[in-house]
């Protein structure tokens, strides 16, 4: 199996090469001519050019699942860099004129252009969206600097490896029939998992001993967290409690493999 630090860097290298398409794909869209007059300077066979034409992707249709996956990899590898990355994409709460300055990628997804006079002189249009969108790419592409650098913190992708390995045990305990301590694991991580959460978000906690439903309230009350996860954790937390406490009933296989699965989602999509 591979280390977490072994698919981040997969991952990114995915997600730099499809930026680099949709980087073409915004060109070729808002700005078609300058596009093909470069094709043509580069590749000059015009069969070559449509059929480079024809394989770009679309970049309506591409950019927000782009734009999902690049918000989640910075969230855990460069989140000083989160709200520039947002900023060139959401349109400003305050904006009250649009301008080339404030126009954002947003805008150009939803066709939006703005124009002055009889005669619809633009002002603005989509292709105030190419700089956006090549600064978005350029912040994804420093990542890999970060990988190089000695700078670089690694702790949490080694948390993340160790995670990896301690749920492995639990479902192998699990099977086995050892249901408690199966649990009793899984809790554990989900716990050491939400206390990283709350000191990535700076979010202390009070409480000597906190609990899972501790830190998930707290990160719920911070907005770090959305309801439908929050109460997703709280049902991980009361299968946890079934397997820390005597009960009248004992838990079974089925509701600890819940809980392992549940734990490692949220290990793998909140940071």
């Amino acid at each position: 199996m591979g280390t977490n630090l072994e698919k981040y860097k997969l991952d990114l290298k995915r997600l730099i090469d499809d930026g680099d398409q949709l980087l073409m794909a915004v060109q070729a869209e808002f700005l078609p001519d300058d596009f093909k007059d470069e094709l043509k300077r580069v590749l000059k066979d015009p069969k070559k050019i449509s059929e480079y034409l024809k394989k770009l992707p679309s970049f309506r249709g591409g950019y927000q699942i782009w734009y999902s996956e690049a918000l989640i990899l910075l969230k855990q590898l460069l989140p000083d860099r989160l709200s520039d990355f947002v900023k060139l994409y959401e349109k400003p709460k305050t904006r009250k004129n649009i301008t080339f300055e404030n126009y954002v990628i947003e805008d150009a997804l939803q066709g939006l252009q703005v124009t002055i006079g009889w005669e619809k002189e633009k002002v603005v249009g989509g292709d105030a969206a190419i700089p956006r969108f090549t600064q978005q790419l350029n912040i994804i592409k420093s990542i890999n600097k970060r990988f190089e650098s000695s700078l670089f913190d690694i702790r949490q992708l080694l948390q993340a490896d160790l995670f990896d390995s301690e749920l492995d045990t639990a479902r192998e305990l699990n099977k086995k029939g050892f249901v408690r301590g199966a649990g009793a694991i899984a809790g554990v991580v989900l716990e050491k998992h939400l206390a990283q959460v709350c000191e990535n978000h700076k979010k202390k906690i009070i409480k000597k001993d906190p609990s899972i439903n501790d830190y998930n309230q707290l990160l719920k009350d911070n907005d770090v967290i959305e309801i439908k996860d929050w109460r997703f954790i709280q049902h991980l937390a009361d299968l946890r409690n079934l397997c820390d406490h005597d009960k009248k009933r004992e838990p079974n296989k089925e509701e600890i493999e819940d809980l392992i699965r549940g734990v490692e989602k949220i290990t793998k999509t909140i940071f």
